[in-house]
């Protein structure tokens, strides 16, 4: 199972460089694989965390409001890459040097928003349990990362 969700994690961290240059295709796309992806992250953290009751009932509404602040982070993920495929024959050095600093700064809000909700999840469990919870996050993280870099062409 675990592998499964993995793969479907990284199957939309694959499509997103292969569309970004057709918005309409690439908007029904994303839609249609951010409801997989999230049955599929949450697969994984249900397996990794292994919650009792209690903990379960405390634990998934602050995973939820996570969730929410993580898809305003791949939105703007996402805008960078079409940016980046709509630029790429034309690339300049400061059109170059914009895409990387909102990356820099995209990779900044999703660690920031992981100690915030660190913070939150340790409220709820136990901070070794919460520790586990962010090593998973940022497993899954790391293996989109990975699947988008290999797939966008370098810099012209």
């Amino acid at each position: 199972m675990k592998r499964v969700a993995l793969f479907l994690v990284g199957i939309v961290a694959f499509a997103l460089p292969a569309l970004a240059a057709d918005d309409t295709k690439m908007d029904k796309y994303v839609e249609l694989l951010r409801s997989d992806v999230r049955t599929a992250r949450t697969q994984i953290v249900t397996e990794a965390l292994d919650l009792k009751d209690q903990q379960s009932s405390a634990f998934w509404p602050v995973y939820r409001d996570y969730e929410k602040d993580l898809a305003a982070l791949a939105d703007k993920r996402v805008a960078l890459i079409k940016d980046y495929a709509a630029s790429y024959d034309t690339m300049t050095d400061k059109i170059a040097k914009d895409l990387v600093n909102r990356a820099f700064k995209i990779n900044q809000d999703r660690t920031a928003l992981l100690k915030k909700y660190y913070a939150k999840v340790e409220k709820v469990l136990q901070p070794k349990l919460a520790a586990r919870w962010v090593q998973v996050e940022n497993a899954m993280n790391s293996i989109m990362d990975i699947q988008v870099i290999a797939n966008l062409p370098l810099i012209p």
